[in-house]
């Protein structure tokens, strides 16, 4: 009995299955193989950024044209008077190869690749003309070939990748190889001096590329680390101001609620309609409190609380900055103290902002100007509307006593943050003498000035 061999039995194998199953494996090699030669034939080549583009002198970046164009104009006519007198090629033929060997320089400042194919087989071509004997003259490459392919060398190294630089310098010793055997006389060996410098070349202007390139991907990760360096010190001022405003703000809060709780209390004869409207705001001051003790929790970081505990100490004011100063004292500068003569009560955040500025200066002085003789000076102006705080320090006795010579910053971020809280300036710099100045300028409003007699406000 015969079995019928049909397409559909499973022992022949379908020769349309083979050929599809074989095809998706080619397609990788294929797609591979068009990008190596799109590359290495720079198909598709848009002009890039030409060489020192990113010179801040814009004659240094004009320099890439200027010394192409030197180029051209020198070697293009010394090219085919040479090719003409020396090697015997036609007046036309001479022409063609001189310019076709040295113009495309021009254009090698933003498209070197082109440029390179351009040269490279104007030379191969030239060679292959020149190699009919008798011939006395260098050969295959003239000089002039040499010096304007190894100009170009330096524009291809700056743009092309390690691959396309390697097959450069391997063409340029196949080809000397390849043309050993034309003629009779064999060749005076200057292909093997333009494959050895060339590869010189291609290699220095590499090395000399990455390291240009290791530099500035170095400068923009440290542009990068200061910005985030600066965001998160700003960050980090801001919730700790935040945290400290918890206090006054809480207080606030407390007050209310005990007041709408005990006002039916205190009060005789209050509708029933206002005791519900009391609850109400007792209420909703609890809640409020309650979310903002959760808020404090989110800003609070977990090595504060670890390291510190929780924040209990009544937030200071002007009234400790006598105190203040006396520490500083002790710890070896000399600080003067004025304050207004009118007893003055500012809001507690202006208050809290004006001891904080204070403390962070003196701190400064301590850290970077050791003994250095300072004045803090607090000042309620004529319309009694702003309180400025002055804080003036002098050189150091001596500078190499200074605790620290570099700061991170953190303490005039702080600063600025504070008095842009509470809508006030702050101006500061050095001094001519070599000191240090802050100024902060704090909203006062009226109310809050307090009658030195009756101590109401």
């Amino acid at each position: 009995m015969i079995r019928d061999a049909s397409p559909s039995s499973p022992s022949s194998p379908s020769p349309t299955g083979t050929g599809a199953a074989r095809a998706p494996a080619r397609e990788p090699a294929l797609r591979a193989a068009r990008r190596g030669l799109a590359t290495l034939f720079g198909l598709g080549d848009r002009p890039g950024a030409p060489l020192l583009d990113s010179a801040r002198s814009s004659w240094v970046r004009r320099l890439p044209y200027v010394l192409a164009v030197l180029l051209t104009f020198v070697l293009m006519p010394v090219g085919v008077h040479n090719l003409r007198e020396n090697y015997g090629m036609g007046g036309a033929l001479a022409g063609l190869l001189g310019a076709a060997q040295t113009v495309p320089l021009l254009m090698a400042v933003v498209r070197p690749l082109p440029a390179w194919w351009v040269i490279f087989g104007s030379d191969v071509l030239c060679a292959a003309l020149l190699s009919k004997p008798p011939q006395t003259q260098p050969w295959p490459w003239p000089p002039t070939a040499i010096i304007g392919y190894l100009a170009l060398m330096v524009p291809l190294s700056q743009r092309e990748s390690r691959r396309t630089l390697a097959t450069v310098w391997a063409a340029t010793g196949v080809v000397g190889v390849l043309l050993e055997p034309l003629t009779p006389r064999r060749s005076d060996n200057t292909w093997m001096l333009m494959f050895v410098l060339a590869g010189v070349l291609l290699l220095v202007g590499l090395v000399v590329r990455e390291r240009g390139d290791a530099r500035r991907k170095l400068r923009e990760q440290e542009t990068i680390s200061e910005a985030e360096r600066a965001r998160r010190t700003l960050l980090e001022e801001r919730a700790r101001i935040a945290r400290e405003l918890h206090d006054v703000v809480a207080h606030h809060m407390s007050v209310i609620t005990v007041q709408a709780d005990s006002a039916p209390y205190r009060i005789d004869g209050i509708p029933p309609q206002a005791q519900e409207e009391f609850a109400a705001i007792a209420t909703t001051a609890r809640e409020s409190l309650t979310e903002m003790r959760r808020l404090l929790g989110v800003l609070r970081s977990a090595e504060a609380e670890r390291d510190a505990g929780p924040e209990k100490a009544p937030q200071p004011g002007l009234d400790e900055l006598p105190r203040l100063v006396e520490a500083t004292i002790r710890a070896g500068v000399p600080v003067e103290l004025t304050l207004p003569d009118e007893p003055v009560a500012p809001e507690p955040a202006v208050a809290l902002s004006a001891y904080r500025i204070v403390q962070e200066a003196l701190a400064n002085v301590v850290r970077h100007a050791p003994g250095a003789r300072t004045r803090v000076s607090v000042v309620r102006s004529m319309d009694g509307t702003v309180l400025t705080v002055l804080v003036l320090n002098g050189p150091p006795p001596t500078p190499s006593t200074a605790w620290e010579t570099s700061g991170t910053g953190h303490g005039l971020v702080g600063m600025r943050e504070r008095v842009r809280l509470v809508k006030g300036s702050l101006s500061t710099g050095p001094l001519p003498d070599g000191g240090f100045m802050i100024a902060a300028r704090l909203p006062l409003p009226l109310p809050f000035l307090i009658d030195k007699d009756t101590g109401s406000p």
